[in-house]
């Protein structure tokens, strides 16, 4: 049997997922078609998700600038998605030309991201709808179109709280699990 870990390694490949805040739809970061088949999913054009990686090496090893993530990693491990600048990744951040990301504050998350590199993610659910909180849910969203759904039992928390900082002033974007 193949693991979640293995199976997202796979090209193309997108799973929900319980996340540290609501179910996801994910996709390995690194793998530009199943990133596109993420925002196919979830209809999304220039508003790309939230990145969530197990440590801030991940996410300079995707390619953010250090000295970018090291001055919010006082946000981390948390529910707060901080949007960084990420000009070069372009598949991933639709144009906009940067991208909300985080480290999660979840063991069972962190374990599987240290396997699989950074995960591109959306909450499981299709615009204007209530994010899932049952892996039924998620199946009544997207169907066959997801081929592997991690069923984590009732997951109804909160989304991600997401700022970005703007010289020394910090903008809440939206606020979310962590009041800010």
């Amino acid at each position: 049997m193949t693991s979640l870990a293995e199976y997202l390694k796979t090209p193309g490949a997108v799973a929900v997922i319980p996340t540290d805040t609501v179910y996801g739809v994910v996709a390995r970061a690194a793998d530009p078609e199943a990133v596109a088949k993420l925002y196919a999913l979830k209809n999304r054009h220039a508003k790309p998700g939230t990145l969530i990686a197990a440590s801030i090496d991940q996410l300079v090893a995707l390619g953010f600038k250090r000295r970018y993530v090291t001055a919010v990693e006082q946000f981390w491990p948390g529910a707060v998605s901080v949007i960084i600048p990420c000009a070069h990744l372009e598949y991933l951040h639709q144009g906009v030309g940067s991208l909300a990301v985080r480290i999660p504050d979840d063991p069972w998350l962190i374990e599987l991201l240290s396997q699989t590199g950074p995960l591109q993610t959306s909450s499981a659910n299709q615009p204007g709808e209530p994010p899932a909180t049952t892996v039924q849910e998620a199946k009544d969203y997207f169907g066959d179109e997801v081929a592997w759904y991690e069923d984590g039992g009732v997951v109804d928390r909160p989304s991600s709280t997401v700022i970005q900082v703007i010289d020394d002033a910090i903008e809440v974007v939206r606020q979310g699990a962590v009041k800010l």
